[in-house]
């Protein structure tokens, strides 16, 4: 794998690799939509991971601004006026994972420990604002992944977003079937067959999380809200027989976790994806958690995992 600031590797479907070191821990880092390619702590695999010449499955990884999940058929209004953007969920008839997925970040600062990237979203057709995508990497002293993600509001007008990232988690070489999902959340939110939210309910059956559930027994494609937290930071963790987990933390900037449990992961029985989202899907129709940046404003969504071993 390369080191920070080499140039992109032969092959590299994803770009420059900025591989980051501290303590047991090693992070791969792309420039393809500011994504996390992998994350081990004394080599124990903490997300899953793809191949070189591969692009990332199931958006493994990848991080979303300026919004997150789906947009029912690409529509919002902005001041009484219809905004359609590109429908990239073709077999549904959304806009999905925001509108970075295909770009290349730069660099703006690189180390062993950190890497600091950015990327511009453009006005276009469906988004008629300028802004700026941050994403900043750390390995802490040891050697937790701490991520930030900042949008920039670059226009002259104020500018809608919802932030999300799209990370799967894993815990070495522990089969998934083993494997118990914890997300402390009281409420879900129900969807239609397009995974468009249609209302919110109080957790319970297969969507009672809170409690810990296997994988087999959670697979899912919803989103949850009313986080529990703990001194402000919520937690929400894989867990295996012998006591070792992994965890997705955030601060109250995230608003909404999605959980995605699927079968459908390359070479996995099963994948699971915990997705920190700072608003849910459709919320440029809803408003349900949607944002505003006036110009110059920025706002920052702190997310990270942490693994005990």
């Amino acid at each position: 794998m390369t080191t920070p600031n080499d140039a992109p590797e032969p092959r590299a479907a994803t770009g420059t690799q900025f591989t980051l070191r501290r303590a047991d821990a090693t992070a791969i880092v792309v420039s393809l939509a500011a994504g996390l390619r992998h994350y081990d702590r004394g080599g124990v695999a903490l997300v899953e991971s793809y191949p070189l010449d591969a692009i990332a499955p199931g958006a493994a990884g990848i991080t979303l601004a300026p919004f997150a999940n789906r947009i029912d058929g690409g529509l919002w209004e902005l001041d009484g006026a219809v905004q359609q953007l590109d429908i990239t969920e073709v077999d549904r008839n959304n806009a999905i994972h925001g509108l970075l997925r295909n770009t290349g970040y730069h660099a703006l600062e690189a180390s062993d420990t950190h890497v600091l990237l950015e990327a511009v979203i453009h006005p276009q057709h469906g988004y008629p604002f300028l802004a700026r995508h941050q994403v900043r990497y750390e390995l802490d002293g040891a050697g937790h992944l701490r991520v930030s993600q900042t949008l920039i509001n670059d226009s002259a007008r104020r500018a809608p977003f919802v932030l999300g990232a799209h990370p799967y988690f894993r815990l070495g070489t522990v089969a998934p079937e083993e494997l118990r999902i914890q997300v402390h959340a009281n409420t879900f939110l129900t969807a239609d067959d397009r995974m468009i939210p249609t209302g919110a309910e109080a957790v319970s059956g297969r969507y009672e999380l809170r409690g810990g559930r296997s994988v087999p027994e959670s697979v899912m494609d919803a989103a949850f809200t009313d986080l529990q937290t703990d001194d402000g930071v919520a937690r929400h963790t894989l867990s295996g027989p012998d006591g070792r987990s992994v965890s997705l933390w955030h601060d109250g900037s995230v608003s909404h976790v999605h959980v995605y449990v699927t079968e459908q992961f390359p070479g996995r029985s099963f994948a699971v994806a915990m997705e920190p989202m700072t608003g849910p899907a459709n919320a440029f129709n809803s408003g349900d958690g949607l944002r505003w940046l006036a110009e110059g404003e920025s706002f920052t969504m702190n997310w990270g995992v942490e693994a005990v071993l």
